[in-house]
């Protein structure tokens, strides 16, 4: 019996349930090897080999290469996990979720030390606030993509 899950209908959010664990247990535990030095020079040498030893689906493998870390998490991602793509190459958190939100790692401290995306407009889909579906990405970066 499937899980009522009204928390599906919050915008910009992918809250990590069972399910989620589930459907990235594999994803997660590659990113998880990228704590050793020697499993990131490996992954650098020949991203498409390493992710291919490893039991992930084409779009999981295809969201790490692209480094689509919203598509990373629609797959079974989980940002504590994520983080290690990004540190492999040398960024920040902030650099990390700025991309996801297609701001700039500036915007996105600014955001985050201004309190983060009001409440307002973003309690359910449907609202008009800035985390909306139709509103993403936002920011200078998520603007200069052609």
């Amino acid at each position: 019996m499937a899980l009522d899950k009204p928390y599906k209908d919050v915008p910009g959010t992918i809250i990590f349930d069972a399910e989620e664990s589930r459907k990235g247990y594999w994803l997660n535990q590659f990113c998880h090897s990228l704590m050793k030095p020697e499993n990131r020079a490996r992954f650098k040498a020949n991203e498409r080999a390493v992710l291919d030893e490893w039991p992930l689906t084409e779009a999981q493998k295809l969201a790490v290469l692209a480094r689509d870390l919203n598509a990373c998490m629609r797959e079974g991602g989980n940002i504590y996990f994520l983080a290690r793509i990004g540190a492999t190459d040398g960024l920040s958190f902030q650099q990390m979720a700025g991309s996801m939100t297609g701001m700039t790692e500036t915007e996105y401290r600014a955001m985050m030390m201004a309190g983060g995306r009001s409440p307002e407009g973003n309690r359910y889909l449907g609202e008009d606030g800035d985390a909306q579906p139709h509103r993403q990405p936002q920011g200078a970066a998520g603007r200069n993509k052609d």
